[in-house]
């Protein structure tokens, strides 16, 4: 099996976008990334689109052919992906499979979510959906009293503080207020997050990230394919899945995501490298003490350690580890089936070099962690700037 490599990138701007419809989001996005690629259509032999809920949403299934026609594309096999968050990232396995696999050359990865076209009240509804219905949604259970379980029982068993959850909104806004991209662009302190309102306690407002429109794609070639082309390919050296139980409750353990740890550590075996060669990291932050939790589950901190290492500035721009160069879900958004999707193209933003304000010094290698639910779904992948 040959090597993989991302030969095009391209996203919308996330947000609200009142005045773009989920076609239009698709065609954008896809646009850019044959652009980018410098490519033509016909190259492209396969899709593979990853969606949450556009049925809820906007009323639209059939969102694989959906995808060919919006980017004209049609008749090649255009499938659509689900694993609720994680349904970008679960896309970007797929098409890494495939082209793998020897299946196809070329291959078009990419993440759609329309989630502002109906009340917030629909929204979190739908999004009960990526968690256990009967036990769980049924009974009252959102999503934010979810994580804010986990956040209780990290403090208690860690002494993980609202103030070092908060740092993790801190930094990651301060990131995203350098990208042009995101929903919030903005920077915002430790005083605003810690008086922001109440959504489940112990998590604020500002400790969560937002209802977001959006669309994210990458293009895969094989390595064949890919050394014919003038720019400088992104590798991808790793890729790994892992699933856990959907409710909450029959999970070995509230304060760690055993498929998050499983999916990195295989992902890293794959790639032959530790956490210690890894520059950059886009991880899922949800909720804030779901990056806390990431960067133990990952290995980039102790266990109960990551609250004070977000708070000592470790994983700040340019520090130790950069995590969430794009402002992550908190600042940049979070269109659900998008995001796995836009992680892959900071990091390949990131090791071309073209990250402009954020640019992380010397980036070589970079990982990106997407989580569907409360934690049953895990995909993790590496990129590399070189491959063997």
């Amino acid at each position: 099996m040959g090597n993989v490599a991302v030969i095009g990138a391209g996203m919308t701007k996330f947000g609200e976008l009142w005045d773009k419809g989920l076609e239009d989001l698709i065609a954008e996005a896809g646009a850019k990334a044959v652009n980018d690629a410098n490519i033509d259509g016909e190259d492209i032999q396969a899709i593979y689109g990853g969606n949450m809920s556009a049925g809820r949403f906007i009323g639209q299934e059939h969102i694989g052919a959906l995808i060919a026609d919006a980017i004209g594309l049609t008749p090649i096999p255009s499938t659509r992906v689900e694993a609720a968050c994680a349904s970008g990232g679960l896309a970007l396995r797929e098409a890494y499979l495939a082209v793998k696999s020897g299946t196809y050359d070329v291959v078009v990865a990419g993440g759609v979510e329309k989630m502002t076209d109906v009340y917030s009240e629909q929204v979190t509804q739908t999004l009960g959906g990526a968690g256990d219905q009967q036990w769980e949604v049924f009974n009252g259970v959102t999503f934010p009293s979810l994580y804010a379980m986990m956040a209780r029982r990290h403090m208690h068993d860690y002494g993980t503080t609202e103030e070092q959850m908060a740092a993790v909104a801190v930094k990651n806004h301060s990131n995203g207020s350098k990208n042009p991209y995101a929903q919030f662009p903005f920077k915002v302190t430790l005083e605003q997050v810690m008086s922001s309102s109440k959504v489940a306690e112990p998590l604020k407002l500002l400790d969560c990230s937002p209802i977001t429109d959006g669309a994210a794609v990458v293009i895969l070639a094989s390595e064949k394919f890919a050394r014919k082309l003038p720019q400088e390919p992104i590798w991808i050296i790793g890729s790994a899945h892992t699933t856990d139980t959907l409710a909450l409750h029959d999970r070995k353990s509230l304060t760690s995501i055993e498929a998050t740890r499983l999916a990195g550590r295989q992902a890293m075996k794959q790639a032959g490298v530790t956490p210690k060669d890894i520059d950059l990291a886009e991880v899922h932050d949800c909720f804030t003490i779901a990056e806390i939790m990431a960067m133990e589950d990952l290995g980039f901190s102790k266990r109960g350690e990551g609250g004070k290492d977000v708070e000592s500035g470790k994983f700040n721009l340019n520090s130790e580890l950069s995590v969430n160069t794009s402002g992550g879900l908190k600042s940049c958004g979070h269109p659900v089936g998008a995001t796995g999707i836009k992680q892959a193209v900071e990091v390949t933003w990131q090791l071309r070099g073209e990250a402009g304000k954020r640019q992380v010094d010397d980036a070589k290698v970079g990982l990106t962690h997407n989580v569907g639910g409360s934690g049953a779904t895990a995909v993790v992948h590496i990129f590399s700037k070189e491959v063997d």
